[in-house]
């Protein structure tokens, strides 16, 4: 039996069907542009082979383990790392039978689509993961890995991944983007980087940030700024974002609580960044300065060109005792509404008819799509939509996606598909997710007589590939 049906996510009719497949057919083998992610950048520069199936296809798949958590089962159970190094499970055998155990949970997610994807299409499996197949597709797959062809560098020209952008913030060491600077495979035959990096400014950003006193002191030991006057501070992003521009950076990246942004008089300014560089402010305090840099990092954008992409709506580390023993990325992260058309104004009123300025918003609320992101994106020149993000990344939020955005915003005002995953070997299988829902998208609209099918090739190359060049400046 075949773990992936070769129509996948096609429509059931027949004459949509073929025209679905007609479609894909012209997109399939385009090559993947990856232009926002939290892949390990350590594997690209070092080349070493992957430990094991459980360290690689486990415990830094967010979806995986939250699924099981929720089941009962301890993030210690699955080998994840605790803050004060705690004892934890050490048998990648035993992690990957509990997985197998409990397979049956991600019937009809994402998640198994895409690990399917991963067994069939990477390692060649056509047995279903259950307890009695479990040990023989942990050997297969362990085997294969500690093999030439499963090196990280081979695996990302056979993915066929023209670029992959990795994400660091200002205080981060750089030593594996500077490694891979050094080094010839980092260009690829058109004479780009291979690898790239994006500037997420968060933990110097977020007065709420752990540490983050202490995270403005090391940014000014970084940059040799005086990151404790209004001055030297932004003088210390200017800095870092050059370095960022240096190593392939052609975007930055903001995952704030909140859309909101404002434009307070210089010396307004001065006293909110005294207070929260003494480790003094209140949350009120914090999300005004946070919104305050939302407007300071647009203005930079039109300086050096990086393009902003805006993260909010997420009630980070929801659980205090999973942030507590685990820290951050293993709170349960969950969604909550956010508002976006009185958030942006300040913003926009300053700077959003300014040519040079490029933002990327998201959502995790699919309520503001229609009802205030279509209209923001098809009207300011600023603005463009990501895709369907994190909990929406699946078939049934990307279709909504197209269906609450197009007839707003158009095709035009999208950016493609962006993966936004630490799960390296899943980036084909989710292009691939993406790739077939919008040509299924545009093969009804071509049986409706809405747009032609020429018209529906061009934009399935559009949304496959060109939206996302064009938007990230690749």
């Amino acid at each position: 039996m075949s773990l992936l049906h070769p129509q996948r996510l096609f429509p059931a009719d027949p004459t949509t069907r073929a025209i679905t497949q007609s479609l894909y057919d012209g997109i399939k083998h385009l090559p993947i542009v990856s232009p926002h992610g939290h892949t390990d950048p350590r594997w690209f520069a070092d080349n070493q082979a992957f430990t094991d199936p459980t360290s690689l296809l486990i415990q830094p798949d967010h979806y995986v383990f939250r699924m099981l958590c929720s089941q009962g089962i301890r993030l210690e159970d699955l080998g994840i790392k605790t803050r004060d190094g705690a004892a934890i499970a050490s048998d990648p055998r035993r992690i990957w039978q509990i997985l197998a155990s409990h397979w049956t949970l991600f019937r009809g997610t994402p998640s198994r689509m895409w690990l399917d994807h991963v067994f069939a299409e990477v390692f060649g499996i056509d047995e279903v993961l259950s307890p009695a197949t479990a040990n023989a597709i942990y050997e297969h797959i362990d085997a294969q890995l500690h093999t030439p062809a499963f090196l990280p560098r081979a695996l990302l020209e056979r993915f066929n991944i023209e670029v992959i952008a990795t994400t660091e913030s200002p205080i981060d060491g750089m030593e594996h983007h500077l490694k891979l600077a050094a080094d010839p495979w980092q260009i690829n035959a058109h004479g780009r980087k291979r690898v790239i990096t994006a500037y997420r400014p968060d933990p110097v950003v977020d007065p709420e940030f752990d540490g983050f006193v202490a995270n403005l002191k090391k940014f000014g030991d970084i940059t040799a700024e005086d990151t404790f006057s209004w001055r030297g501070y932004l003088q210390a992003h200017r800095i870092q974002r050059a370095h960022f521009k240096q190593l392939g950076a052609t975007s930055t990246d903001h995952g704030h609580p909140s859309a909101r942004t404002a434009d307070l008089a210089d010396a307004d300014i001065e006293q909110l960044f005294a207070l929260v560089s003494s480790g003094k402010a209140d949350a009120a305090s914090a999300e005004l300065f946070r919104a305050q840099m939302l407007t300071e990092m647009a203005k930079m954008s039109i300086d050096d060109g990086l393009v902003m992409q805006i993260h909010p709506g997420s009630w980070r580390n929801h659980s205090k005792p999973m942030l507590a023993r685990f820290g951050r990325d293993k709170g349960f992260d969950i969604p909550r509404g956010t508002e976006y058309t009185a958030a942006l104004k300040p913003l926009l009123d300053k700077l959003g008819m300014d040519p040079r300025l490029s933002i990327i918003l998201f959502t995790l609320d699919e309520t503001s799509y229609s009802r205030e992101l279509a209209p923001l994106a098809g009207v300011y020149p600023s603005l463009k939509l990501g895709p369907a993000w994190w909990f929406f990344d699946a078939p049934e939020g990307m279709r909504r996606f197209r269906e609450l955005t197009t007839e707003t915003a158009g095709f035009a005002n999208t950016v493609g598909f962006n993966d936004d995953t630490r799960a390296f070997l899943s980036i084909p299988a989710r292009h691939d997710v993406a790739r077939r829902v919008d040509c299924a998208y545009l093969a009804r609209l071509v049986a409706e007589h809405r747009i032609t099918e020429p018209e529906a090739h061009e934009l399935a190359h559009d949304l496959t590939y060109r939206l996302a060049k064009r938007a990230y400046q690749l």
